[in-house]
């Protein structure tokens, strides 16, 4: 197996897109026009779902991360829908089973990742329904695509890390079972880092998504090596995933956290090359940033030989 490589809702040349909607567009529209309207973009989401799965496939990428308004406005408080009442033909469900069937038989591993508005560890308890209400609608689509993961970062800190977990264990019961079932969280570059998370998602059976830019950002004395052993041990035998990018400004800038165009190979943590696990290359470039990040550590393997057992990791590196 080996690594995954995992690219983050578009493409750098723009051959596939996702159409998007807005509120102020949509509250123009009389009701059933704004139904139509809706439907049309969740229709054309769902095929060019399936043309991202087959883009990625010839790109040698393993993983999906599907951007979370694939079904625009679902939740919005005004021009939000249900699916059921979208969907009044089966033609956007048919779409999306059959964009999930080709990943799984592409062998193309799919997620989700909330937007910063998510908040389930929120003091205030209409954040924290909108927030399930997100979480469960993208459970939905999720279920129906076979993605296996929806990770989250943990929140705010009100009253201190300690309440601020307890709360975020609590409400992630309140939770849909298909949500519940495919969470995971990730540590963040401001407040929650992989030695906070590691006991509640033990505790919990709730994976833990090692982002290593996040970590060089928000330290906790551990190593990376050790962090990739916690995180990967929280995903119980499943494929752990892990996120990868690069300082724009650079490691030493008063703000290291805006995303590089590129990943520098010297920001991919050794102790990787030889894992099976998924990482999403958290860059501008998308797709490019892949591609020339993968080339650059192709070149540091050692050459290919007959004996077998290097000539899996150039197979594993392409994968």
């Amino acid at each position: 197996m080996g690594i995954r490589w995992g690219l983050c809702c578009q493409f750098a040349d723009g051959g596939v897109r996702f159409r998007q909607a807005t509120h102020r567009y949509v509250a123009t529209l009389e009701p059933p026009a704004r139904l139509s309207y809706l439907r049309d973009i969740a229709r054309s989401n769902a095929i060019a779902l399936a043309h991202a799965v087959a883009r990625c496939a010839e790109l040698e990428i393993g993983a999906f991360r599907i951007n979370s308004q694939i079904l625009p406005l679902i939740t919005h408080p005004v021009s939000g829908y249900r699916l059921q009442s979208l969907d009044d033909d089966g033609t956007i469900t048919r779409s999306f089973v059959a964009a999930g069937a080709l990943a799984r038989a592409l062998g193309i591993r799919l997620s989700f990742h909330p937007d910063q508005f998510v908040v389930l560890n929120s003091t205030r308890d209409e954040v924290v329904i909108s927030s399930i209400r997100e979480l469960d609608a993208q459970a939905t689509v999720a279920s129906i695509v076979g993605a296996d993961t929806i990770t989250l970062h943990v929140g705010g800190m009100t009253d201190g890390k300690t309440a601020a977990l307890a709360r975020l264990e609590r409400n992630m019961e309140r939770l849909s079972s298909d949500a519940r079932s495919r969470l995971a969280l990730e540590n963040d570059d401001r407040l929650f880092t992989v030695r906070d998370l590691h006991p509640l998602c033990m505790r919990s059976g709730v994976p833990l998504v090692y982002d290593v830019h996040h970590h060089r950002c928000n330290p906790d004395g551990l190593d990376v090596e050790t962090a990739t052993d916690l995180a990967t041990e929280s995903w119980s035998g499943r494929e752990p995933w892990m996120h990868v990018s690069t300082s724009r400004d650079g490691a030493n800038a008063s703000n290291p956290r805006p995303h590089a165009d590129y990943i520098d190979p010297d920001d991919f943590p050794p102790t990787w090359l030889d894992r099976d696990i998924t990482v999403d290359i958290e860059a501008k470039a998308k797709d490019d940033a892949i591609v020339s990040l993968r080339e650059a550590l192709r070149s540091q393997l050692p050459t290919t030989d007959s004996s077998g057992p290097t000539t899996s990791a150039h197979a594993r590196l392409a994968r």
